[in-house]
């Protein structure tokens, strides 16, 4: 049996550098053809294979990646979540996630600890705070350093780099014409503060399809939740008042399914004195009642693009065009907003 070689054997077989065999076998034009054919045939003879740990080192991939959401209690990260392993796991990775808790010191650490040679790129969607602070210096470093990375739901417009979203505006116009279609004249909007980019893209849409329908926009009916105060308090206010909306359109499910048991112990009924949509169609959007009509986001959908994107950019050499790509929600219409 022939002995096992490496490129150190080859190398001072001939008389060169390590990087030069490495450089031979690859029929780098760096190498004269006459270098590269003998050291080729050399190592052809005594059946030279790479060492796979080797390589793996020197490329310091691990086959993990990263993903670090805002919070797990709602059912569209859970989604998006089940989305990236499910793709990732089929193309031999597995995966990480940490969890910022809206906060974006921890966000920044999450972010050093998974990037200090654990994963080999990362799928992040954006804390509150960080979109508060608009401070994305974490982010810039990363691809700065060429770092693989994929935003999605909550994004960085300018930052460039791939990015997985839903039409968020498409959605909450959506949603409200649905509402309209109802006959309701005074739609209240639950939204988050301004600088969460989810938030404000639905109040977008929202307000475009009030005017589209000759609505005018009132202000007063739209409320804007600051998660650092007291949540069903606040939301109080949106029907404990003389005038209630006569539909709520929320922006996301949390919001929706506190709006209905407010109706409830206001004796409002849901639907007839009341219409409520959400966005993200999970369990706690089926199972309340009455069951909740919801813009549904496609968690996994949106999970299984940014692992795909993400597993394209870590394998694929050289320079490929950074993309956004935009999922197209849908409306599935409950007992919140139909009348049996």
């Amino acid at each position: 049996m022939k002995p096992r070689i490496t490129l150190k054997n080859i190398a001072k077989e001939f008389g060169v550098s390590i990087s030069t065999v490495s450089k031979a076998l690859k029929d780098s034009h760096e190498i004269s053809e006459e270098t590269r054919s003998k050291i080729k045939a050399f190592a052809d003879y005594y059946n030279y294979k790479p060492n796979s740990l080797a390589l793996q080192l020197r490329n310091q991939r691990t086959s993990v990646i990263g993903v670090i959401i805002p919070e797990i209690v709602h059912h569209f990260f859970s989604t998006v979540i089940e989305g990236i392993e499910k793709y990732a796991n089929e193309k031999g990775y597995s995966v990480m996630v940490c969890i910022s808790n809206e906060s974006f010191q921890k966000e920044v650490s999450n972010i050093g600890v998974l990037t200090n040679g654990s994963v080999d790129g990362l799928i992040v969607s954006l804390s509150r705070e960080t979109q508060e602070l608009q401070n994305y210096h974490h982010f810039e470093a990363l691809l700065k350093d060429d770092f693989p990375l994929v935003l999605f739901d909550r994004i960085i417009e300018e930052l460039e780099c791939d990015k997985v979203i839903i039409d968020d505006v498409g959605g909450a116009f959506k949603a409200t014409n649905h509402l309209i279609e109802l006959g309701a004249k005074r739609i209240a909007l639950i939204t988050t503060k301004d600088y969460v980019s989810v938030g404000s893209l639905r109040k977008e849409g929202f307000k475009k399809a009030l005017k589209s329908n000759n609505i005018e926009i009132d202000d007063s009916l739209i409320f804007k939740i600051d998660e650092k105060l007291n949540t069903y308090e606040q939301i109080k206010k949106v029907l404990f008042v003389t005038n209630p909306p006569d539909a709520i359109l929320a922006v996301n499910e949390i919001y929706a399914a506190t709006a209905l048991k407010i109706a409830k112990e206001r004796g409002l009924n849901v639907p007839k004195d009341l219409a409520i949509i959400g966005f993200t169609s999970g369990l706690i959007s089926e199972f309340t009642s009455p069951s909740l009509s919801s813009v549904e986001q496609h968690g996994f959908l949106m999970g299984k693009q940014a692992a795909e994107l993400l597993i394209d950019r870590i394998e694929t050499e050289g320079n490929l065009e950074f993309q956004k790509v935009v999922i197209s929600p849908d409306l599935k219409v409950r007992n919140s907003t139909q009348i049996n």
